[in-house]
């Protein structure tokens, strides 16, 4: 039986996989014109420089976030974008939520659609911050707690109803299992322990 071809070797990778960067690509042997030829043909679909799916790839509701976690791998997925996919509250995603650092420059994505936000406080990028594999990429997102408290950091951007719904329904939660002890935990990270600690009072 003869080995498979370059082209059908990348069919059967990018079949395989929600998204493919090219580096993971070239790690198979395959060259930077059989991915050429691949997106001519409508067989691949580059989404933005280094990143491609195939048409007809699995994908699931995290798609989006997956998409921008991979275009931009220096950031953490936060706030409305975090409590979505935490499923906690009701509110709705209509951005992909990223953090960056103060003197990053934010990237120019016209889809999906992203919100930045940026902080200082460099342990903001480790603590609380969780790894998710969604759609094949790696994904840095931060955990229940730590989302409910950055809401309130941000409050006017999200809007303080969405923060309030958010801390009533983690603090329900037997999924999620918060204490207002892990929340105030957070709460001293991101210096918003005296905005957060009237709500939790009233709470519990």
């Amino acid at each position: 039986m003869p080995s498979p071809t370059e082209q059908q070797r990348l069919h059967e990778l990018a079949i395989s996989r929600s998204l493919l960067k090219e580096s993971e690509i070239r790690e198979h042997g395959i060259s930077s014109m059989a991915i050429s030829r691949a997106v001519a043909k409508g067989e691949l679909e580059r989404l933005s420089r280094g990143l491609y799916r195939h048409p007809e790839a699995p994908w699931d509701e995290h798609l989006s976030i997956a998409e921008v976690a991979a275009r931009v791998p220096q950031s953490v997925i936060v706030l409305v974008s975090s409590l979505q996919f935490h499923q906690i509250g009701t509110h709705q995603a209509h951005s992909v939520w990223i953090q960056l650092r103060n003197n990053a420059v934010p990237p120019r994505i016209d889809y999906p659609k992203i919100e930045v936000v940026k902080t200082g406080i460099s342990e903001a990028f480790s603590i609380g911050v969780e790894t998710h594999l969604l759609n094949d990429i790696d994904v840095r997102i931060t955990n229940p707690a730590r989302t409910v408290v950055d809401c309130f950091k941000y409050r006017r951007r999200v809007g303080l109803e969405l923060c309030l719904e958010a801390l009533k329904d983690l603090l329900a939660s037997k999924q999620h299992r918060t204490t207002p002890a892990d929340i105030l935990e957070f709460a001293k990270l991101q210096r918003v322990t005296s905005v957060i600690q009237p709500y939790l009072e009233a709470l519990v």
